[in-house]
Order: structure tokens, then C-alpha cells, then sequence
């Protein structure tokens, strides 16, 4: 990356201001604006996230605001009710007095000297979600949005459920935000008040996973925030923008489609990251990208950005299977619309021979039957990778062992797949319960196994996610599985793989009984978005700029593990996920932080109730003489008819124990 050191105006950054509430509430910014704001007006950008000013994301703060802030923009980070050295206390994501806030920040930030009126809104994740909900509320001095992997749609493309499957990554992100949640406000910038506020935070925010598996339908609860529940209340222009690897990119097509306002999308190879940031690389100049659409939308300038076409993708080359890639390979591609003209839906065929043809399906056939060994999926990653070790699917042969498999012959020439691929399954099962794992895999000439994308269905749900209901056992019902959108080069000589598997954990947790899922292949179809080479390729993005990084002296650097261990005797396989953020102190502020997170996912194949997931987190904060420590841990099992949740908090200053508070709550499984 390259680091900018020379920017082209002076900045000044205003490390605490609070931002005051109708309530009387007051939330806390970080504020980056070119020396001349106070006398020259500029427009603003708005991050709003829950991730602490601070210290949590001031190292990346620090290389990117205040690179924007030097061409002529105010950046304000502001900390989420609740959070970071904000006011009042944060019960789950995404609420309305979280929203109702954004409105009211972005209204005051209109309002200072140092703002000429205009307000941008960016973030990543959390960001570009409020982001996007947020501009639904149409504040009247947003003018622009950025989104960066997030959704549209709370329910079925988030982390808690994928096809009214139940996801373990519910748990994973639920027990980050349960540590998150327990951490203090600086002493530095609030003064004596830290410790109400951080005792009100221990007792207040509560447990949120029991929140999140209390709804297993697309309810009241998720529809909230869920902007495609009416694309026309967002009014201002968006540019999306994910990865192929992050758990979001099919927000970006939805988004470029329905949206009536301006709308562009972009999605390289990248896991849960800013693009300049991005891995698997190549990771691209992002922060001149993201001024070209500021400087459009905020300076009213014609950067002619909107005179290029909506959506840009990387498509991928054939790489071997690993769990982690520091970059892939392909090119740039740009669609002039989504759907895309230049795609071609095209049909192939599934053989009661494991032969996948396009000739789409073939009537009669001989029936297949299967029930997966529930090791099937330990080689599947995890829903939304981060550019961790271990946390991209690995080679697929294994759970392909267990799946039933159609595929095509070699492949005579290359085949570019653009776009979200759909599976047309006839079929029934023997359970009340079930629920189906397909995979489109590259097949290398040696027999490596690369997953390219992957759908999951609730077949409960196969007639929407509000009204689930239970299967009869025998009676044959035609499903669609939809599959997360890709940009993918088959090479000639490779085959194109479909796997289908009646479990997929930890992605999926399982259903409650084992199933034997019987498929009709002549009666199926697979239907692919195959893209003719089309001359769209376009040039490569400038590699990646910043601004000056923090000083930061790591007394322990980030690492991450991922480990899958099989109890020969017993047959139980064991998946174990270290997540260290670094123990490190901010130079500049003499104040240490560490985090460490442990996840166990493990099962017992021949018994889906034997399903455990578990994580632990430690934080540790402290700055001459001032301490705190957190422990939280969420151990989540199940039976038949219930998910079990056993949950502790511990917190300490210093060497005494403020804060002891434990869950046990258990939550009818409805249909999952």
C-alpha cells in the first residue's frame, strides 16, 4: 500500500465531541476537517458504528480519515449509543432509537459551522447497514450513501439465517458483540462518570442471541431494517460494494437492481474488508474511488463516475482449494445492467448416472437417496470469511463423499459463470424437518475440489420464510435453492461439480433428526448464468492508498487459528477458531487493549442433538494504573425440541470483581 504522507491540505482532528440528543442523550465523535472548514464550509462523511473511536478501529481510522478530511471533507466517526464513550446503553442491532440517533447526528453535523449543509453517509458492516436503513428515514440533509458489505435484507442474507436455516455464525457474531458490550468508555474523555456508565452497560445490554433465535421467521423483527421491504424509500444514490469471499455480495445485485435511485456496485475477491484493505487481494486505490463518488454527489462535480457502467466485478480465475488465499487471480469485468443482458440463463441436466448435462432435465430416471454423515460441511469455512486461516473452504473431496454428486464431462472449452445459479430439486424426505446443502465445485484435471459458491434451504421454507411448514414424509415436492452470486472462469479440461448434502455444519446448524433426502434427477435441473466472452474486460483498479498509520507497539500480534480434529473412538469431530486482535498499546494515547476470542463448534455424526457451539471472549483494557478485564462465554447445545443456551459475564477493575451476571434459557425450535 502505498502511505501518503504528503496530503494535499492540513487537517485537524477533534478527538472527543459530543453530539447532543433530543433525549439529552450525548454521543461521542472523532472528527477529521481540513484547517479551512471554519472559515470554508465543507460537506461531511458519516461513519456510525458500534466498533469504539477510540482504540478499536483507530488504526484504520487513522489512515483513512484523515486522508479524505485533506480533500476537503468532514469525517465524523461517531460511536453508537451505548458504545465507546457514547451515552446510554445498546439492547441489540439496528433499533429504531439506533436509527432515529443517525437522523438526529446527521442533522446536527448539517448544522455546524464547518459543514456546508451536505452529509455523505460510509461504513462497512454495521455502517452499511444503518447506512442503507438510515437512508430510508430520508433525512433531509443526506445527499449520498456508501455501503460497504452489508445487506438489504436482515432475514435471509445475513449472519443469522440462510434459506430459514439456522447459522452458527448467529452464535459466533452474538458472542463478539456480547464482549464488545461489556467494554468501558475512557476515563480519558468522560471523566468520574465511566464506571455508571460502564455498570449500566453490564447490566442493561442483555443477551442477544436469545433475542435473535426467539424469531426463526422472517417476522416483524427482521423486516425492520430490511430495506428491500420497499426499495422506494431510499431516494439519495448508492454505491455498493462487497466480495466475493465476504458473506454479502448478493446485496450488491439486489441493490443495482431495484433501487430507483442511482445505484452502482462493485465486487472483487475480497473477504469482510474496505477494499483498500482487501483480501485475498489484488486490493485497489478504494479511497480515491470513494472520492470520485463524493466529490459527484457532495461538490456537485463531474467526476465521471456515473457515466461508467453500474457494475463491476472481478472475475476469478481457477484457484486450488485452500482456506486462505493472500490474493486470486483474474480481471476486471463490468455489467451494464443487472440482470445483465450479456448472461445467459442455460439449464443442465442432472443424471441418475452423477452425469450433469446441458440439456436440461431428463425424464425418467432412477431415484437417489442419501443422508449425510454430519462431518459433512467441516470443509465448508465459515458463512462470512474475514481473510482469516482456515475460514475459506478447503478442499471439497471430503464432504463430497458424503453429498450426492453430478457432474459434467471435461469441459471442451473455458465457461464464465456470472451472476446466481438456482437449483430446481424434486425430491421428498422421511422427517417433518429437513433441510438441503448444495455446492458448485471446480474440479481440477487432478481431482482438486474448489467450492465456487453454495446455497442452503430450510425445506420447511420452501414456500417462503413467514409461514414455515412441516414436510410428509414420502410426499414429493419440487424446491428451489438459490446460491450466492459469483464471477467465476471454468477452465476446459475442468468439470463443473453439483453437491447436494442433508447437512452442512457448523455453516448450517443442523435439523433436528437425521434425514434421508430421496432426489428425482431426470425431474431436476440446475440452472447456471453463463457469460460469453463479451470484450467487457476493463482496466485494473491503482493499487491501494492511505494516509499515515497510527503508531501502535504490539506486545502481541493478531493472530488466528483454525483447527478440525476427529476423535477416532467416538467419531465426534471438533472445530476450533482462535480470533487474537493483538495485544497492543496506542502510542499516542499511552492506553493498551487485547482481545482474544475462542470458538468450538463439535458434533457426534450419527446424532444432530449432539450439535455444541461455543466462544469465549477476553478483553483487557488499561492505561497508568487504570485496569479492566472482561470474560464473557455462550455455550449453545440442543435437542429435538429446543435450543439451549447457557451464557456468563464476568467483569473486573483491576483486581475486583464488578459484574457477575449468567443466562440459561432455552427456545422452542419452530421448524429448524
Amino acid at each position: 500500500m502505498k502511505i501518503d504522507t504528503d496530503l494535499p491540505s492540513s487537517v485537524t482532528e477533534l478527538e472527543h465531541v459530543e453530539i447532543p440528543m433530543p433525549d439529552g442523550t450525548r454521543l461521542a465523535a472523532r472528527i477529521w476537517m481540513p484547517e479551512v472548514a471554519q472559515a470554508t464550509p465543507v460537506p461531511a462523511i458519516l461513519e456510525y458504528i458500534p466498533y469504539r473511536k477510540n482504540d478499536k478501529t483507530l488504526e484504520r481510522d487513522a489512515a483513512r480519515a484523515p486522508w479524505l478530511a485533506a480533500r476537503d471533507y468532514a469525517y465524523v466517526r461517531v460511536d453508537l449509543r451505548g458504545t465507546g464513550e457514547s451515552e446510554g446503553v445498546m439492547e441489540d442491532e439496528y433499533t429504531e432509537i439506533e436509527l432515529a440517533d443517525g437522523c438526529d447526528v446527521i442533522a446536527w453535523i448539517a448544522a455546524q459551522p464547518w459543514c456546508d449543509g451536505g452529509v455523505g453517509i460510509v461504513g462497512i458492516s454495521w455502517g452499511g447497514f444503518n447506512g442503507l436503513q438510515i437512508a430510508a428515514l430520508r433525512p433531509p440533509a443526506l445527499k449520498a450513501v456508501v455501503t460497504i458489505c452489508s445487506t438489504d435484507d436482515r432475514y435471509a442474507d445475513d449472519i443469522h439465517y440462510m434459506g430459514g436455516v439456522p447459522l452458527s455464525e448467529q452464535l459466533s457474531w452474538a458472542s463478539l458483540m456480547f464482549g464488545i458490550n461489556t467494554l468501558p468508555p475512557d476515563p480519558v474523555h468522560v471523566g468520574k462518570r465511566w464506571r455508571e456508565m460502564w455498570h449500566q452497560r453490564l447490566d442493561e445490554s442483555g443477551l442477544w442471541l436469545e433475542n435473535w433465535l426467539a424469531h426463526q421467521t422472517r417476522d416483524a423483527f427482521w423486516k425492520h431494517g430490511s430495506v428491500c421491504e420497499n426499495w422506494a424509500d431510499i431516494e439519495v444514490p448508492v454505491y455498493a460494494v462487497s466480495g466475493w469471499a465476504d458473506g454479502y455480495c448478493r446485496a450488491v445485485f439486489r441493490l443495482v437492481e431495484n433501487l430507483r435511485s442511482p445505484a452502482k456496485g462493485i465486487i472483487g475477491p475480497w473477504a469482510h474488508r474496505y477494499p483498500h484493505l482487501g483480501s485475498p487481494g489484488p486490493a485497489i486505490d478504494w479511497l480515491s474511488e470513494e472520492t470520485r463518488w463524493w466529490d459527484h454527489w457532495l461538490k456537485g462535480r463531474d467526476t465521471g463516475i456515473m457515466d461508467e457502467p453500474p457494475l463491476r466485478l472481478f472475475l476469478q480465475d481457477y484457484a486450488a482449494p485452500r482456506s486462505h488465499y493472500a490474493s486470486r487471480d483474474g480481471y476486471w469485468i463490468t455489467e451494464p445492467a443487472w440482470p445483465s443482458p450479456n448472461v445467459v440463463r442455460t439449464s443442465f441436466g442432472l443424471g441418475s448416472d452423477g452425469s450433469l448435462g446441458r440439456d436440461g432435465p431428463r425424464r425418467p430416471s432412477e431415484a437417489l437417496s442419501l443422508s449425510s454423515p454430519l462431518w459433512v460441511g467441516v470443509q465448508g469455512g465459515k458463512w462470512c470469511s474475514y481473510a482469516h486461516p482456515g475460514d475459506q473452504p478447503s478442499d471439497q473431496r471430503r464432504d463430497d463423499a458424503g453429498s450426492l454428486v453430478f457432474q459434467t464431462a471435461p469441459l471442451e472449452a473455458d465457461l464464465q459463470m456470472v451472476g446466481d445459479a438456482r437449483l430446481l430439486l424434486r425430491c421428498h424426505v422421511d422427517r417433518p424437518v429437513a433441510q438441503i446443502a448444495a455446492r458448485i465445485i471446480n474440479v481440477a484435471p487432478d481431482g482438486a475440489a474448489t467450492r465456487v459458491s453454495y446455497g442452503l434451504l430450510n425445506l420447511c421454507h420452501r414456500d417462503g420464510h413467514e409461514d414455515p411448514a412441516p414436510l410428509t414424509a414420502g410426499e414429493d415436492i419440487t424446491v428451489e435453492v438459490s446460491f450466492k452470486h459469483i464471477a467465476q472462469m471454468f477452465l476446459a479440461g475442468h468439470r463443473l461439480r453439483l453437491s447436494i448434502s442433508t447437512s452442512y455444519f457448523p455453516i448450517a446448524w443442523p435439523a433436528p433428526e437425521p434425514v434421508t433426502l430421496t432426489v428425482y434427477p431426470g425431474e431436476s435441473e440446475l440452472i447456471l448464468p453463463i457469460c460469453p466472452e463479451s470484450g467487457r474486460r476493463v482496466e485494473d483498479f491503482p493499487p491501494p492508498r492511505a494516509g499515515t498509520p497510527l503508531v501502535i507497539s504490539f506486545h502481541a500480534p493478531p493472530q488466528s487459528e483454525w483447527r478440525v480434529t476427529e476423535d477416532l473412538d467416538t467419531g465426534r469431530i471438533t472445530i476450533d477458531v482462535r480470533d487474537h486482535e493483538g495485544a497492543a498499546t496506542i502510542e499516542s494515547q499511552q492506553f493498551f487493549h487485547s482481545a482474544e476470542g475462542l470458538e468450538r463448534y463439535s458434533i457426534l455424526p450419527p446424532d444432530p442433538t449432539s450439535a455444541e457451539g461455543e466462544v469465549t471472549w477476553v478483553h483487557e483494557m488499561s492505561r497508568n494504573g487504570w485496569s479492566v478485564r472482561t470474560e464473557t462465554h455462550t455455550h449453545m447445545t440442543c435437542d429435538s425440541s429446543f435450543y439451549h443456551i447457557v451464557a456468563k459475564l464476568r467483569a473486573w477493575e483491576g483486581d475486583t470483581l464488578e459484574r457477575e451476571h449468567d443466562w440459561a434459557v432455552s427456545i422452542p425450535r419452530q421448524y429448524s
